[in-house]
């Protein structure tokens, strides 16, 4: 939790007569049994912020299958026989391809070209077959389907192409005359006779042949072909109508090695993702191993992303190397040759974008079919790289080349991976002190935290760096999720003179490919979902305003109690021991003291892992094992004392001790020597989803026994190492379910009344519009669901609702369902 300075609350008292008064009620749903009174007071002819039409956006990486397999439009998968053990222990050339006589992939002198290493050697009378992604290649009938191929054969032949699954045929063969020479692209068309999504493409020869880049494109891509994009996926991001496009990453952009795609290198492929290796011809890219887990074919490269960036009117934003590794790897590059190489890159990279045609690479963008610019404004250097000054020394570099070239395009900071701690701190210090344009912040946590910050941004420097919100995410697609989300969103756009763009993320997964979870939209090779979370992204990137109308609001009712919970042990990818467990109340009563001389009764196991006593200790064994959860106690336990002694054994990280433990999902735990013993820290657990409270840099060591105190009292709690204070938080923010902002469409006029109410009551509320001159009706959108609900392929809980509300006036009343997202839409006379 970002421990923000301390600001008087913007929430009103309860406006009761306003209740009283009010002019309109909606009726109650049956199903309500409660009702929560607020009151929200709007002052229209006070100056808000303005809101820039690049407010939300959407960040793209290739995660999740997200590009090949996903937007990337492609269907055969590992079409250059590129695939490696580089990218995956479990990958060949030849994976996702089956060989029916003789075949073999040859990296030798014939290859296609230098950059595309591997080529297929086909024997005559054989035949190769793709399966494509998912369950196999989809085709729907009556649709065109553009094949190609590099070959080259020595004697000349006929490769005979087809599409079938196990029902039969698909389309009708198609052949194809291979002439005696070198390489050379062949090409075809198929018309769809079936509809299938399990079809499997084949290639087969009459001669020994060579072939290369092997395609199936559906004709039917999004606003461009032949090397175009999946069309409903695409729509999807369009229908959002973002301000910009954060592209290609995340970590692929700050991980792996930053060298070139060379011989030079040794043709490395776990390489950083560097925008030359993505443009010019698809057949001369460079291929690359994706940092999760899988190969990257950079058909969807950078020209590409710049052009559906203007094909849906939204800003680009690239994101290029610092030099330094995040992502835990966390290592600073030493080359001075190489870092002035990446920042003429960069600068090779704004040319790209908006040089003229006479220029070097304006004249590449022209000759790959744009010669227009691409009127780029902002480019971020790095990606939450967690060694801030050597990430600044870098970016400082960076920053100042591209300003004397081009004072005109904004160089994005960042802060770190984290909403808080030493790294942030530090990362914002450095910004702040050279005066950065922008600082890109990137935080998940849970819903619990979404709903406890809505305030986050009131406190920021208003004359200083602004902020991206690069990333963000409340850990998980159900709709209680993205009301968490939509609550925060509020303070976001409250705050949209310092909060200047943000965007969700992970964009896209692919559900047989997934690496990450929560993500917005979900696919596989047929179909795509919109989660929850993008119907919160999509209502209020579709109903932005141009400026925010001061309001305020009434807070929930509520009283918070003392930190209560049993106390726990873990261990994370770890073997550790615990001994002399003792825990005494705060009046010196003890509550539970175990030295496991004995046995191990009084301690429940949720976790994985596996526990046994060894020589009077309690010893988790499992240095695989992640989360072994042992706890002992009440949970109605408060203000106590709680000590241990623990010891690390082996493993990559350090141990846990837990307080405040509820169950599996909901506990605080000081995770020592956690993130690859590199950092410490307090996390608070609600409902599975953690959120950081408090965090330093720090190891454990190996053998070495540590004396652990954790002191809890009411809402505060102190943690002790060794007898020293380490750290000290006070979880006292209440998790306020009602939020609201006020906008205003100069377009319309409209005043834009956003109410989330993250809660299992209704909300009864009375408006005030300030003596504001309004029309009597509204047209109402509504999110309503349980939370839980979760949108899937084959059904859709959470979806909007359009309606009209007729009793609009200068003061009026309405009640908002428990659990929705509501926007009232407000005419103005």
């Amino acid at each position: 939790m970002p421990r923000s300075t301390p600001r008087t609350r913007w929430r009103l008292g309860l406006a009761t007569t306003a209740l009283l008064a009010a002019t309109a009620l909606v009726p109650v749903p049956a199903h309500a049994e409660t009702v929560t009174d607020y009151a929200v007071t709007v002052d229209p002819a006070a100056q808000g912020a303005q809101i820039d039409d690049t407010m939300y956006g959407v960040f793209f990486e290739d995660i999740n299958r997200a590009a090949d397999g996903g937007l990337y439009a492609e269907l055969v998968q590992n079409r250059s026989f590129e695939y490696s053990a580089v990218d995956n222990r479990a990958y060949t050339p030849l994976t996702s391809w089956t060989v029916d006589g003789a075949a073999q992939v040859l990296d030798d002198a014939g290859r296609l070209n230098d950059r595309n290493r591997n080529y297929l050697s086909l024997g005559a009378g054989s035949a190769v077959t793709n399966a494509g992604y998912n369950t196999g290649v989809r085709v729907e009938q009556g649709k065109r389907y553009d094949f190609s191929v590099w070959a080259r054969a020595a004697s000349g032949g006929t490769l005979t192409v087809s599409l079938q699954d196990a029902g039969g045929v698909l389309a009708t063969a198609r052949a194809v005359t291979v002439r005696k020479g070198g390489w050379a692209r062949y090409r075809a068309t198929f018309t769809a006779t079936r509809t299938s999504s399990e079809g499997r493409l084949t290639v087969a020869s009459s001669a020994a042949t060579a072939l290369d880049m092997v395609s199936l494109f559906p004709r039917d891509t999004y606003r461009h072909e032949p090397n175009g994009l999946r069309k409903d996926l695409a729509e999807k991001i369009a229908a959002l109508h973002p301000g910009f496009v954060r592209f290609p990453g995340g970590c692929l952009v700050n991980t792996g090695s930053m060298q070139d795609y060379s011989e030079a290198s040794g043709w490395q492929r776990a390489r950083s993702y560097q925008w030359k290796d993505t443009v010019g011809p698809v057949e001369e890219r460079a291929v690359n191993s994706n940092f999760w887990g899988y190969n990257q074919s950079y058909g969807l490269g950078y020209y590409e992303y710049f052009r559906f960036a203007e094909d849906i009117g939204a800003m680009p934003l690239p994101v290029v190397p610092a030099l330094v590794t995040g992502c835990g790897q966390n290592r600073a590059v030493v080359d001075d040759a190489l870092l002035k190489r990446h920042i003429q890159d960069t600068l090779d990279l704004i040319e790209f974008a908006n040089g003229p045609v006479a220029s070097p690479w304006g004249r590449k963008r022209a000759q790959m079919g744009h010669p227009a610019p691409f009127r780029l404004t902002h480019l971020e250097v790095g990606n939450e790289e967690n060694l801030p000054a050597e990430f600044f020394a870098r970016f400082a570099q960076f920053r100042a080349a591209v300003e004397a070239k081009y004072p005109d395009v904004t160089v994005v900071s960042n802060s770190g991976p984290d909403d808080s701690g030493q790294t942030f701190d530090t990362a914002w210090q450095l910004n702040r002190d050279a005066g950065v344009a922008m600082v890109d912040e990137h935080y998940y946590n849970s819903p619990q935290w979404f709903l406890q910050n809505n305030d986050r941004y009131d406190s920021y420097d208003r004359n200083g760096p602004k902020v991206f919100l690069g990333e963000y995410a409340s850990q998980g697609n159900a709709f209680k999720n993205g009301l968490a989300e939509a609550a925060y969103m509020t303070g976001l756009e409250r705050n949209a003179d310092v909060v200047k763009l943000a965007s969700y993320a992970p964009l896209f997964a692919n559900e047989d490919y997934v690496q990450w979870r929560p993500d917005l939209v979900w696919f596989n090779n047929h179909a795509s979902w919109n989660s929850a979370n993008y119907e919160v992204q999509k209502l209020f990137m579709t109903n932005v305003g141009d400026r925010v109308v001061p309001s305020t609001a009434t807070g929930t009712p509520s009283l918070q109690g003392p930190v209560t919970g049993a106390v726990g042990l873990s261990t994370w990818a770890t073997s550790a021991a615990y001994d002399d467990v003792r825990v005494t109340g705060a009046n010196g009563d003890t509550l539970l003291s175990d030295d496991f001389s004995g046995d191990a009764s009084r301690w429940t196991h949720t976790g994985g892992g596996s526990w046994s006593l060894q020589d009077g200790q309690y010893v988790q064994t499992d240095t695989a094992a992640e989360n072994t959860m042992v706890f002992a106690g009440d949970t109605a336990w408060h203000d106590y004392d709680l000590r241990v002694k623990a010891t690390k054994k082996s493993g990559k990280e350090g141990f846990l001790v837990a307080f405040g433990v509820k169950d599996t999902g909901n506990y605080y735990w000081w995770n020592l020597g956690g993130w690859n013993n590199t950092r410490s820290a307090v996390e608070q657990a609600v409902d599975g989803g953690k959120s950081t409270l408090i965090s330093k840099a720090g190891s454990v060591e190996t053998g070495r026994a540590y004396d652990i105190d954790v002191k809890v009292r009411g809402r505060q709690v102190t943690l002790y190492l060794d007898g020293q204070e380490w750290g000290s938080f006070t979880d006292d923010k209440p998790a306020e379910p009602f939020r609201q902002v006020v906008t205003e469409d100069d377009r319309t006029g409209d005043l834009i009344v956003k109410v989330v109410n993250a809660q299992s009551t209704q909300a009864r509320t009375a408006i005030d519009l300030g003596g504001a001159r309004v029309a009597s009706r509204a047209r109402v959108t509504t999110l309503a669901a349980a939370p839980d609900a979760v949108n899937t392929e084959t059904g859709t809980a959470v979806a909007p609702v359009t309606s009209t509300f007729t009793g609009v006036a200068n003061r009026f009343t309405y009640t908002f369902p428990a659990n929705s997202v509501t926007f009232l839409r407000i005419g103005q006379r």
